[in-house]
């Protein structure tokens, strides 16, 4: 690709060799241009135990892909040596049945994803079904390292091994600071508990709601935005269209990809990822994997 001043000739060739995009009815399909997705999708399940390097490969991308969730955007362009911090815990590795589809769609419209993912192959997703357990955990992990996150709900974890949102109220603010949380995540955590007890949240809807409505229920708790919401559409609800442009991973990696390491704007990525409906969360998937060290 040339590498001259871009300009809109210039972004249209970025996808020279693709088609011009999903057909109008695969767009609206499942979790399409509009967000929408009928249940959660099905997915093929393997129960797992990181340890370092005795898991998969492709298990550990998606437990530090998970894990970094809690540490803002920037933390997913390291996930392999997030990885290798996360201890020794129990989770659940699922691919949501979509993928193989989208992955046969993507690699016959985009021609840099047609080499992308044959390179990387076959991906797990990590699935934590307890939505209050995940929204915590990314709350916990806040604005810190993995390896610190990780400790730290381990203390929270002795404290209320219940890990519901009733006995973090009834912990209350004195003892879950104890635990070594700050005072701002103390209350974010007692707020995102109260949430969930008040009913305020419709989580037994969430499947059956759009992505921009799920958005909106999480983003009025305090201490979950935007980024966090549309990660726990990926990584809790296995949503297949969701483009998070707040992720510099992902603007990285289409800068990298389709414009030769260039400054790229959120419009332009935009632009890029419209050939990928309504598979951005795979396409997505894809862009983070392409950053790590060959």
């Amino acid at each position: 690709m040339a590498t001259a001043t871009k300009t809109q000739t210039r972004r249209s060739a970025s996808l020279t060799g693709a088609t011009a995009g999903a057909p109008a009815g695969a767009k609206r399909a499942l979790n399409g241009a509009g967000g929408k997705a009928a249940t959660k999708p099905a997915v093929k399940t393997a129960r797992g135990k990181t340890n370092g390097a005795s898991a998969s490969h492709e298990a550990l991308d998606g437990v530090a892909i998970e894990a970094a969730l809690s540490n803002g955007p920037a933390a997913l362009e390291a996930v392999e040596p997030a990885a290798n911090a996360l201890g020794d815990f129990e989770f659940e590795v699922q691919r949501p049945d979509y993928w193989d589809k989208a992955c046969a769609d993507l690699v016959k419209r985009d021609r840099i994803l047609k080499k992308l993912i044959p390179k990387f192959g076959p991906v797990h997703l990590l699935s934590r079904d307890d939505p209050f357990v995940t929204l915590a955990r990314s709350v916990v992990g806040q604005q810190i390292s993995t390896a610190a996150a990780q400790a730290l709900w381990q203390r929270v974890e002795a404290a209320c091994p219940k890990l519901v949102p009733q006995q973090f109220l009834k912990l209350g603010h004195e003892k879950l600071a104890a635990c070594g949380l700050s005072k701002r995540k103390t209350e974010y955590i007692l707020d995102l508990a109260q949430h969930f007890v008040s009913g305020a949240l419709h989580v037994g809807k969430w499947t059956s709601m759009d992505d921009e409505d799920v958005i909106a229920e999480l983003t009025a708790i305090r201490g979950i935005g935007r980024w966090t919401a549309e990660m726990f559409l990926i990584f809790n609800l296995a949503r297949p269209n969701v483009l998070p442009l707040d992720d510099l991973g992902l603007i990285r990696a289409i800068s990298v990809n389709y414009f030769s390491g260039e400054p790229v704007t959120r419009s332009e990525a935009r632009e890029v990822a419209a050939n990928w409906e309504p598979w951005r969360t795979v396409a997505t998937w894809y862009m983070w994997r392409s950053l790590e060290p060959s």
